[in-house]
């Protein structure tokens, strides 16, 4: 496809994390594009700021010049129902995934690919920080805010892409990958999947589109269902192997060997063992591809996280407030023991938003049997997402199979407000992937005026 022919280009969800990114790189060339979102966001106000024209209704008529509009770009959380959808099937005009676009542009870089069901946004920042600081960066669409840099996208004049490749609905199948860097292989999207193993068939199916497996990066609990691929990871069987690990001054330092060779003195400021191995697999991914382990090691320390992955709001002596995006069971498990290695002397409060009334219902003892783990924890309700709701599922049901009597069902942040001890020894934690962010700025403002 020959995107330079296409002129005035509109995306029908437009303020997705993925969806923004790929509006900023048209728009930092130059096209013309309008979008629509239900829902007016930092992300829409900033693509705005931008050049975007953009609508909350899903009006077609609402589109400046809607004639001549020679290419839509859609999310698949957007129904065929879509008024917009329809209005521009009818017209014959393209219409095309956002994985299908990822592809498309992609293809004109060397592209690293970041796969797998936990990890693909801290593994693909990490990457695009580090080509960033080595002026080796062509374009990053990451599926989150880069603290580093406060966006979602990045531009150079390299000529690597990085991109993270989303599972769900085979989107990543339409993508054009050189380096594929896979994090992990957990059961999740079974309303697409049905099994784990069809997932991993999938994933597997994914990793045959490079045409080099040397160039193929597993992590290690998942390395023995590839072959003739790099591993990395803490077992001395790894392609590369981090040593030597240490706490100091609530970041992590290591060492790594690779290739026979231990290069020491690394610092890497996020915390849990699974930042650390996504930490890995993104100097791996960067030495395979040139970039010098000095240079590594200074981007690495450089590094300063996503926004919503153990995002640190409050970091007072007694009383630490934390967001993040964790919403499967495996990732709020990582998540509490994160947590507990940087404040082994504190008890976690959990403030927890179910996401998706389906992944809710596959994995109801998982969550329960993690949820139990904290010291005290606060549920809200599912947030529904794409789905309608599932007759006997709800965080009520939830809370129940939670063995742990500190637990109470909560609607706003003022419930939470008169349930919590500011002047206990405490890390406070809100986990979710819905619209829990929203409460973010309100807890701030508590705790800053009350302690």
């Amino acid at each position: 496809m020959e995107l330079k022919k296409f002129k005035k280009i509109h995306f029908i969800g437009i303020g997705g994390i993925g969806m923004s990114a790929i509006a900023h790189y048209f728009l930092s060339n130059n096209y013309n594009i309008s979008g629509y979102d239900k829902v007016k966001s930092e992300i829409t106000l900033k693509l705005e700021s931008k050049g975007a024209e953009i609508f909350h209704l899903d009006d077609p008529n609402l589109i400046v010049d809607n004639d001549k509009v020679d290419l839509v770009i859609y999310t698949p959380a957007i129904a065929n129902s879509n008024l917009q959808y329809q209005y521009f099937h009818k017209k014959r005009i393209p219409l095309l995934k956002r994985a299908e676009i990822l592809g498309e542009i992609t293809s004109l870089y060397n592209t690293i690919a970041v796969a797998g069901t936990h990890g693909k946004t801290t593994t693909s920042s990490i990457i695009s920080h580090i080509l960033r600081e080595n002026k080796k960066d062509g374009v990053s669409f990451i599926g989150g805010i880069t603290s580093n840099y406060n966006s979602n996208y990045l531009k150079g004049n390299g000529d690597f892409s990085v991109v993270e490749a989303d599972e769900y609905d085979h989107s990543f199948m339409k993508l054009k990958p050189d380096t594929i860097v896979l994090t992990s292989v957990d059961a999740d999207h079974l309303d697409i999947y049905k099994s784990k193993e069809s997932l991993i068939d999938s994933f597997k199916e994914f990793t045959s589109l490079i045409a080099q497996q040397d160039k193929l990066i597993v992590e290690e609990s998942i390395n023995k269902l590839f072959i003739n691929n790099l591993s990395y990871g803490f077992g001395d069987n790894n392609d590369l192997q981090i040593l030597n690990l240490q706490v100091k001054n609530e970041k992590f330092q290591f060492d790594f060997k690779y290739k026979s060779e231990i290069h020491s003195n690394f610092q890497f400021r996020m915390p849990g063992k699974y930042n650390l191995l996504n930490a890995g697999g993104a100097i791996l991914a960067c030495l395979i591809n040139g970039i010098n382990i000095e240079n590594i090691k200074k981007s690495l320390h450089s590094y300063i996280g996503v926004k919503r992955r153990f995002d640190i709001h409050i970091n007072l002596p007694k009383f630490k407030y934390i967001d993040d995006y964790a919403h499967h069971p495996t990732e709020i498990k990582a998540l509490l023991e994160a947590a507990q290695s940087f404040y082994p002397e504190k008890q976690i409060i959990a403030v927890f938003q179910p996401h998706l009334f389906s992944r809710t219902k596959d994995f109801m003892d998982d969550f329960a049997a993690v949820l139990s783990k904290f010291n005290k924890i606060f549920l809200l309700p599912i947030y529904p997402a794409r789905e309608t709701p599932i007759e006997g599922i709800s965080s009520s049901t939830l809370i129940k199979k939670i063995a742990n009597r500190n637990k109470k069902l909560i609607n706003s942040p003022q419930d939470l407000f008169s349930n919590i001890d500011l002047k206990s020894d405490s890390v406070l934690i809100t986990i979710g992937a819905g619209d829990i962010d929203k409460w973010v700025v309100e807890i701030n403002n508590y705790i800053s005026l009350n302690v």
